[in-house]
C-alpha cells in the first residue's frame, strides 16, 4: 500500500500527524512535542496561540525555544503589557536580545511592522499580540513567514478562534492551576476534543507573590504588576 506522506508532503492519513513541510523548533515539552506535526514548533510559518486572557503563561510555553535561538534577536511587537527585563533574563531570554516594537495608532502599522520583520529574516522568533485581523491580513503575514524560518506566533484572543485563519497550527491556551490547558483548535493530524494539560513553572513575579486569602487555592497564578512577565 502507498503511504499518502511519499505521494506528497502535504497528505497524511486522518488517523495520523502529518509530516512538518518545515523545520520545526523543540518546544521543550514532550508532551506538546508529541502532539504537533514534525514534533515541535513549525519555523517559517504563522502559528496561532488564542489566549483566554493575556498573562497565563504564554512567554513560558514558548521560553525553551525562544532560549534556544542562539542569541538571535526577538521582536516583541505590541505586547499587551511593558516588557519586564528582570523576569524575562530569569527565563533565559537575555535583554539585549530583545527588541520591543511599538507601532503607531493605526492597526495597519503594527500589520505592516510584523511583515517587513518576517520578510527581513534577520530575527529568530516575532511574537505579535494584536486583536483583530481579517482573512486576507492573516494570508499575508503566513506568505511573509515562508520567506524564511522565523519563529512566529501571533497572539490573539480565544473569540478568534472561531475565524478562519491560514495558520496550520492554532491553539487555544487556559489558565490551570499548575500551569495551562492546551485545546487543538487547528493541526495537520487527528482531531484531539480533550485539552493537554502541561505544568508550567511559575514566573518570576509570582514565586515571590503574596498569597492572597480571599483567592481560591485552584485559582491559576497571575502576575502582580503590569508587566510582560508571563
Amino acid at each position: 500500500m502507498t503511504l499518502p506522506e511519499t505521494l506528497h508532503p502535504s497528505l497524511w492519513r486522518a488517523d495520523q500527524l502529518a509530516h512538518s513541510a518545515t523545520r520545526c523548533a523543540d518546544t521543550g515539552f514532550a508532551a506538546l512535542s508529541a502532539q504537533l506535526p514534525g514534533g515541535g514548533w513549525p519555523l517559517g510559518t504563522l502559528i496561532d496561540l488564542l489566549v483566554q486572557q493575556h498573562g497565563i503563561g504564554e512567554l513560558r510555553l514558548l521560553q525553551p525555544a525562544l532560549a534556544a535561538l542562539d542569541k538571535r534577536p526577538i521582536v516583541l511587537l505590541q505586547p499587551p503589557h511593558l516588557p519586564q527585563a528582570l523576569a524575562l533574563a530569569a527565563l533565559g531570554l537575555e535583554p539585549s536580545q530583545l527588541l520591543w516594537v511599538r507601532s503607531g495608532a493605526k492597526a495597519s502599522d503594527a500589520l505592516w511592522a510584523a511583515e517587513q520583520i518576517l520578510r527581513s529574516g534577520c530575527c529568530g522568533a516575532l511574537l505579535f499580540w494584536q486583536k483583530q485581523a481579517r482573512g486576507e491580513t492573516l494570508r499575508r503575514l503566513h506568505l511573509a513567514a515562508q520567506s524564511g524560518e522565523t519563529l512566529f506566533c501571533m497572539v490573539r484572543p480565544l473569540a478568534a478562534a472561531q475565524d478562519a485563519s491560514p495558520a496550520p497550527l492554532r491553539l487555544s491556551l487556559k489558565p490551570a492551576a499548575g500551569g495551562i490547558d492546551i485545546g487543538f483548535v487547528k493541526r495537520r493530524g487527528p482531531q484531539r476534543d480533550t485539552p493537554l494539560f502541561l505544568p508550567l513553572t511559575p514566573a518570576l513575579l509570582q514565586r515571590h507573590a503574596p498569597l492572597d486569602r480571599d483567592t481560591p487555592a485552584t485559582a491559576p497564578a497571575r502576575s502582580i504588576l503590569p508587566a510582560l512577565v508571563n
